[in-house]
């Protein structure tokens, strides 16, 4: 029987990002491996499929009143990876701000050291800041960014596929370590790249490390339809992610892919208590933390309007007819666009509903764990999600609640299978053996590709 696959996020202080204000709170936590490595063991522990790093290649402009920005992830997350055993690890990489050949060559290599835990969760990065930090005088619109990233992720993944099985001989009586006709040059002369390759070492476990892919634009779509093997996204109402989810499977399908092996998963963000009235009073100490008029003004420019009073409800009726702003997230938008067509709700209700995250933000489950577990049972019985990436109110507490109470309620009711020692990601994923439509031969398409001179 099929069950959901879990991703925990070690976003600190939280999603609540005012969360270190709180008496408990250490806040530099952000900054101490220690405190990550507690993370990661108890992933491991529990049997959690995967850990997840987001990041951005600039300073967060909330640092003035929250920890922003962080340990470059590879780093941080190749210790982490380093004291653990089963759990896997997804970090968040830009293709706007990365070269295919050094993006590949990274994960490649976190594949091989990690046994086959390894995942890329690639975004396209509209930051002004970020495209400061990379000598452009503006960030690349939006369409451009999704056309280099369909011209990244197809490099990227023909460098994964170099290497054909048994490339490595190591006949120690003839001399010969490899045979040089299974290992193929990629060549590649594109719009934005010009690439030779191979890649110096044969694939790691997984073959390739496993694709994560954020985005609900068309081009995100499309993007995560053609090489994605999970595409992560954010619903606030099930009907949304049932329709999202169905819209991936049938585009997966559209361009020659299997579509079970093309999972969904969710961002939901846990509160969780250890009763329900101790969940709400401690959504009430994290809410009094947020600069609450702030955030609403954000969410309300977000959905273009920025006039509207901080009170007044917000009909779907309401909202431009098209999600507004080139930096603005459209899954964001269309989510709560989804949500305020079941009930308006004004700016500081959406503010309090998600915490306060951009456009209205990923879904608020506040709980005891037992409700938390009906919360997630219920969206994955519905086909809204294969699995769940789990953020946290508080990671500081919610973190260990859900590994300790949340999770064996999970699999108590069969919904959850902790991940075992030795089985790769992309197996725990049941991606095992999937590519891209990019390689989706695998190495059957060898003759046609430029071998490496003998």
């Amino acid at each position: 029987m099929p069950t959901l696959h879990l991703v925990a996020s070690l976003m600190t202080p939280g999603h609540f990002r005012t969360a270190w204000r709180l008496p408990h709170a250490d806040p530099g936590a952000n900054l101490d491996v220690a405190y990550y490595t507690r993370l990661a063991r108890t992933a491991d522990e529990v049997g959690l499929d995967a850990i997840f790093l987001g990041d951005g290649p600039a300073l967060g402009g909330d640092i003035a009143s929250t920890p922003s920005g962080g340990i470059d992830p590879l780093v941080l997350l190749g210790h982490l990876l380093a004291v653990t055993r089963r759990v896997g690890g997804v970090i968040t990489s830009s293709s706007t701000y990365n070269a295919p050949y050094n993006l590949a060559r990274r994960f490649q290599a976190l594949d091989i050291v990690t046994k086959g835990r390894a995942a890329v969760n690639v975004v396209t990065t509209f930051a002004p800041a970020a495209a400061a930090n990379f000598g452009l005088t503006t960030p690349l619109d939006k369409e451009t960014r999704y056309r280099r990233a369909h011209e990244f992720l197809d490099v990227v993944t023909r460098l994964w596929d170099g290497w054909e099985p048994d490339a490595i001989v190591a006949d120690k009586a003839t001399g010969r370590y490899a045979d040089v006709s299974r290992i193929h040059r990629a060549d590649h002369v594109g719009e934005f790249f010009s690439v030779a390759g191979p890649l110096p070492v044969p694939p790691g476990p997984q073959g390739r490390p496993v694709v994560v892919q954020a985005g609900g634009s068309e081009g995100g779509v499309a993007l995560g339809a053609r090489f994605a093997d999970v595409v992560f996204t954010v619903a606030q109402t099930r009907s949304r992610a049932v329709a999202f989810r169905d819209e991936v499977r049938a585009r997966a399908a559209a361009v020659g892919r299997d579509p079970d092996r093309v999972k969904v998963s969710v961002g939901v963000v846990v509160l969780v208590g250890e009763t329900e009235q101790d969940a709400r009073d401690r959504l009430d100490e994290l809410a009094a933390t947020l600069p609450v008029d702030d955030l609403a003004r954000g969410v309300l420019s977000a959905l273009g309007l920025p006039q509207r009073d901080l009170d007044e409800p917000v009909g779907v009726d309401d909202l431009p007819e098209v999600p507004v702003g080139e930096a603005g997230s459209v899954g964001f938008q269309l989510s709560t666009r989804a949500l305020l067509a079941e009930r308006p709700l004004s700016a500081r209700e959406l503010v309090r509903r998600t915490a306060g995250g951009p456009a209205g933000g990923h879904r608020l489950v506040v709980g005891s764990p037992e409700q938390i577990a009906d919360d997630l049972q219920a969206w994955w019985e519905a086909g809204a999600a294969d699995g769940f990436t789990v953020m946290y109110a508080d990671t500081a507490v919610d973190f260990e609640r859900f590994a300790r109470l949340v999770v064996p309620v999970l699999v108590e009711r069969g919904l959850f299978a902790p991940a075992e020692v030795g089985v790769t990601l992309r197996e725990r994923l049941g991606v095992a053996g999937t590519q891209g439509v990019a390689g989706e031969q695998g190495v059957a398409d060898a003759p046609a590709r430029q071998r490496v001179s003998a």
